[in-house]
C-alpha cells in the first residue's frame, strides 16, 4: 500500500518553514513565514493553537523529546521555548545576531543547538536557559545543526557548501565534508548515529559515514532538496523538494520508492513521527499535510528492535548503496490476534498515567528553572554588595 494523505491543516498565512511531531503523535507543530507557530491536534475537531510572540518569520520548530516544550527560531534573531498549552507561555533566548534557521534538542532534552545567519552554531542549556558556547568556523550562513543520537557530536550545514562535524565536549571541528557542489540546506543523523544525510541545492541527497568520512550513497534528483527526515528504523528517508514533491528513498535497496504530489509549489519541510507510521510536510502553499506511511510493519519492526536494544552494528563493510545495519527482514505481519480488549485498556490507562507523570515532571522542571533564575539573580546581587563593600573599604584606606 502506498503512502496516503491522512490530514490537511490550513491556517498559516504564509509559507510553512518547519514541521515536527510530539512524542505521542497527539500534536504537530509548524512554523511559518507569517511569524506564527501553530500547534495542531491530531484528534479530529480539536482546535489548533496559534502562538504569537516572534516579531518576524519563524524558520524552525521542534518538540522536546518529552513533548512538553517546543523550541522555535526566527528571523527576529531569537530562539523561543514554548509550553504547548492554551496559554502558550514562552521564554526568549538571545545570543544570535542573525536569523535563526535551525533548532534541535539533544535526545536527553537537556541541551539545544541552534544555527544562524551570523555564521555560528550555538549550544544552550534548556533548564537554566543559558547560552553555553559557540562553534564558529563556517564562513557563511548556517542553515541546519543537529545533535547525534548519543549527544556527543554536532553536525552543521552551511551556505559555505560545507558540512562540519563537531565534538561537543572539546568543541573542535573533527571533519569538514566539502564535496558539495551547491549550498547545503539540511542535514540529519541516521538513528544509529553512524552516518548523516545531506540535502542540497545541487539537487542531491548524499549519505556519509561519519566514522570513515566516506560517501555511502548518492541520490540525484531534478530539483533542489529543501529538507529530509530519517524513518526511526533507519531504513527509509523522506525528502521535500522545490518541484513540490516528497520522495521516499529505500536506503537498504538504495533506490527511490515513492514520489508524492500534494503541495502546490515548493515542499519546504518534512518530518517522520517518532514511531514512523506518519510523516508531515509543509510547503510554500501555506499548507501542512500529514501522510500515513503505510510501510509493511514487518519491514521495519525488526529494524526498530535492532536499534532499541542498542546493539552496535558495524557498517564498515558497506559498499556503494549497501546500507544494511544488521537489520533482518521477516515478511510476517506484525499483528498479534492474542491481544484482547482488557490488555488494550490496561495499556491505555498506563499511557494516561505516564502522560500525567510527564506533565507533573514538566511543572517541576519549570519551577526549578524559575528557582535557578532567582538564585542567579540573588548571586548577582550578593556579588554587587560585596564589590560595593570592597570599594568602600578601599576608599577608607585611601
Amino acid at each position: 500500500e502506498d503512502p496516503s494523505l491522512e490530514r490537511h491543516f490550513k491556517g498559516h498565512r504564509d509559507a510553512v518553514t518547519s514541521v515536527d511531531f510530539s512524542l505521542n503523535k497527539k500534536q504537530l507543530a509548524s512554523g511559518s513565514m507569517d511569524s506564527c507557530l501553530m500547534i495542531w491536534s491530531m484528534k479530529p475537531q480539536m482546535r489548533a493553537y496559534r502562538f504569537v510572540g516572534h516579531k518576524d518569520a519563524v524558520m524552525c520548530v521542534q518538540f522536546s523529546p518529552s513533548g512538553h516544550l517546543v523550541a522555535s527560531g526566527s528571523r527576529d534573531k531569537t530562539v523561543r521555548l514554548w509550553v504547548p498549552s492554551i496559554k502558550g507561555d514562552s521564554t526568549v533566548f538571545k545570543a544570535h545576531t542573525g536569523t535563526v534557521r535551525s533548532v534541535h534538542f539533544s535526545s536527553d532534552g537537556q541541551s539545544l543547538v541552534t544555527a544562524s545567519d551570523d555564521k555560528t552554531v550555538k549550544v544552550w542549556t534548556v533548564h537554566r536557559q543559558k547560552f553555553l558556547f559557540s562553534l564558529s568556523q563556517h564562513i557563511n550562513w548556517v542553515r541546519c545543526a543537529r545533535f547525534s543520537p548519543d549527544g556527543r557530536l554536532i553536525v552543521s550545514a552551511s551556505d559555505d557548501k560545507t558540512v562540519k562535524l563537531w565534538d561537543k565536549a572539546s568543541r573542535e571541528c573533527i571533519h569538514s565534508f566539502c564535496e558539495h557542489r551547491g549550498l547545503v540546506n539540511h542535514v540529519d543523523f541516521h538513528p544509529s548515529g553512524t552516518c548523516i544525510a545531506v540535502a542540497g541545492t545541487d539537487n542531491t541527497v548524499k549519505v556519509w559515514d561519519v566514522r570513515m568520512n566516506r560517501l555511502l550513497q548518492h541520490y540525484q534528483g531534478n530539483s533542489v532538496v529543501n529538507s529530509l527526515s530519517f524513518h526511526p528504523s533507519g531504513n527509509y528517508l523522506v525528502t521535500a523538494s522545490s518541484d513540490s514533491t516528497l520522495k521516499i528513498l529505500d536506503l537498504l535497496e538504495g533506490r527511490l520508492l515513492y514520489t508524492l504530489h500534494g503541495h502546490q509549489g515548493p515542499a519546504t519541510c518534512v518530518a517522520f513521527s517518532r514511531a514512523g507510521d506518519l510523516f508531515a510536510s509543509g510547503g510554500s502553499d501555506e499548507q501542512v499535510m500529514v501522510w500515513k506511511t503505510n510501510f509493511d510493519a514487518a519491514d521495519y519492526g525488526d529494524g526498530l528492535k535492532t536499534q532499541k536494544s542498542g546493539s552496535s552494528v558495524d557498517g564498515s563493510h558497506l559498499t556503494g548503496s549497501e546500507m544494511d545495519y544488521g537489520i533482518h527482514h521477516k515478511k510476517t505481519k506484525a499483528q498479534d490476534p492474542g491481544r484482547n480488549h482488557e490488555q488494550q485498556e490496561e495499556e491505555a490507562s498506563l499511557m494516561n498515567t505516564l502522560e500525567h507523570i510527564m506533565g507533573q515532571l514538566d511543572v517541576l522542571t519549570q519551577t526549578v528553572s524559575i528557582l535557578e533564575q532567582r538564585l542567579t539573580l540573588t548571586e548577582d546581587k550578593l556579588k554587587e554588595c560585596l564589590e560595593n563593600q570592597q570599594k568602600i573599604i578601599q576608599n577608607k584606606i585611601n
